[in-house]
């Protein structure tokens, strides 16, 4: 189908789901059960070590069946063939969208420019490779002849958020005696009081950024410069063992003094949300050792092959996709929480909500032509049991409801089996009781519950790294899905831009207030007469 001609409201499935949305708030979930016994079964997908319960969803077989003519009557299946043969479907920017090459194997190359591609990945990962396995065995020494043991991570965006969360997800597999820490925001206390607590002779700073013009990371990095010449008298750190550049653009690194051996580059075609695949995830290479990294990469390439031949409806991604698109379009739900039920995995959410929120935030169609319905996901979300301490009264009581994504793993080696079973057993029995709720004693109408609250639970048989690729991946493919059926373009991100100019105009020299809006000039005062 050509996107040109396509708008999902103008779709049969579009209007029947309409339709059924007038009826839906009659509906009850454990009506839904009680009425097929079968449904946990059939409202569930594996796919390798990840298994999706998707039954404890407001969706009868009807709404199903129409989600899924949604997603047939949508450019999904020529828009993902597109994808994975590399045509440019970013269209603003006339680029290809090519993370999946960069966890592809050469027998997943459908074109000689493919296997370019993957060739170009593989040896750009050898770098990766070589560095990683120097520091972690001890080798890569700093310049007074020590070993380092402390990474320090300078990037922005996808240049941090994956790797730290990767780090932070898998420290099941960490080095013992390396330790990383991740620095982005151009608060200046965030680097000072974690340079504070290191020692510059055994630290090595990996600066990530794609064009190596990015603002915050560059500040960040000059901090760094000055200190190790505050603390080891290095003129011109930058240009000492004491510091790697990531980058898909080696001249900039050079030219900012990186030796051109200590440069590990990636392709310019890497989106920077992601880019943990790439050498960006030197740190995480680091951290976990590179075989590992490989495996992290296999299961987001099993996830790949799952996404492009599972039929639609045993299809994990589209799946999850449909139902986020059913709360949203249909039923105007605002938001989607994610739960997971794993403190390693307290970053995902905001992971998640960079990936999703940053690709489908937009409001612009693929035809050029300003959208008439909702499109990007409001994604948030903390680590359970802790949420159930914080806001989860309003999931039980509140007015709103609000679809979760529960996410567990069956089998934490980190942990005991005393621990993690009173874990999944609050997960599950969250999950049962939004669903489920509870009558109110008589007179006591405040210990009413409703129920009727939805939620998808994804287990995962261990927080391995190849389950992590593939949870990592899912989620990709589950927001591609849905840029596609919105018919907008997912891979752009303009709309930061604006910020980032205005943000340039007040730190420049001789700066002048007056073309900015009141409110603006006034702060703008403010601080100048109060710094």
């Amino acid at each position: 189908m050509n996107s040109k001609n396509y708008s999902p409201t103008a779709t049969t499935a579009w209007s029947n789901l309409n339709a059924e949305a007038d009826s839906a708030t009659e509906v009850r979930i454990t009506d839904l059960f009680a009425a097929d016994s079968q449904r946990a079964e059939k409202f569930s997908v594996s796919s390798g070590e990840l298994f999706l319960d998707f039954s404890k969803n407001l969706v009868t077989d009807k709404v199903w069946s129409e989600l899924l003519k949604l997603a047939e009557q949508s450019p999904l299946l020529s828009h993902r063939a597109a994808m994975f043969a590399g045509e440019p479907i970013n269209s603003t920017e006339n680029r290809a969208v090519l993370h999946a090459a960069l966890r592809a194997e050469p027998e997943d190359a459908n074109s000689s420019q493919a296997r370019e591609r993957i060739a170009l990945v593989k040896q750009q990962l050898q770098s990766v490779k070589a560095a990683s396995d120097k520091i972690r065995a001890g080798q890569w020494l700093g310049s007074t002849g020590k070993a380092i043991t402390d990474i320090v991570n300078i990037g922005i965006g996808g240049s941090d958020l994956g790797p730290k969360l990767a780090c932070a997800a898998l420290e099941e597999y960490a080095h013992a005696d390396i330790k990383l820490h991740f620095i982005s925001n151009v608060d200046g206390a965030e680097i000072l009081t974690t340079l504070k607590k290191l020692n510059p002779e055994t630290t090595l700073v990996a600066l990530a950024s794609k064009t190596f013009t990015t603002q915050e990371t560059l500040l960040n990095a000059k901090t760094a410069i000055r200190w190790f010449k505050q603390t080891l008298g290095l003129d011109n750190a930058q240009n000492s063992s004491h510091f790697v550049g990531l980058t898909a653009n080696p001249a900039n690194a050079i030219a900012y003094g990186i030796p051109e051996d200590q440069i590990l580059e990636f392709a310019e075609w890497v989106g920077g949300r992601y880019s943990l695949w790439s050498s960006i995830g030197l740190s995480i290479a680091i951290s976990i050792g590179f075989e590992q990294f490989e495996q992290m990469l296999l299961g987001a390439q099993e996830m790949d092959s799952h996404f492009q031949q599972a039929p639609l409806e045993s299809n994990m991604p589209v799946i999850m996709a449909l139902l986020g698109i059913w709360y949203s379009n249909f039923l105007k739900l605002e938001t989607t929480a994610v739960i997971p039920y794993c403190e390693r995995l307290l970053l995902l959410p905001s992971y998640l909500q960079q990936l999703d929120m940053e690709s489908n935030g937009k409001a612009t169609s693929l035809n050029g032509e300003p959208v008439d319905y909702h499109t990007g996901a409001i994604l948030w979300g903390q680590t359970g049991t802790n949420g159930q301490h914080a806001f989860f009264q309003l999931l039980h009581q509140g007015t709103r409801t609000v679809p979760i994504d529960f996410i567990a793993a069956a089998k934490d080696n980190l942990s005991n089996e005393e621990h993690h079973r009173v874990l999944l057993g609050n997960m599950l029995a969250q999950s049962s009781a939004l669903m489920t709720g509870q009558a109110a004693p008589e007179g006591e109408q405040h210990r009413f519950y409703p129920g009727n609250k939805p939620s998808n639970t994804l287990m995962l048989k261990q927080l391995s790294p190849k389950n992590f690729g593939a949870l990592v991946a899912l989620y990709e493919h589950k927001v591609f899905v849905q840029g596609s059926i919105w018919n907008i373009n997912s891979f752009d991100q303009w709309g930061v831009e604006l910020g980032k100019k205005m943000a340039n105009e007040l730190l420049g020299d001789n700066v002048d207030s007056n073309g900015f809006d009141a409110s603006t000039q006034a702060l703008f005062a403010y601080i100048a007469d109060n710094s």
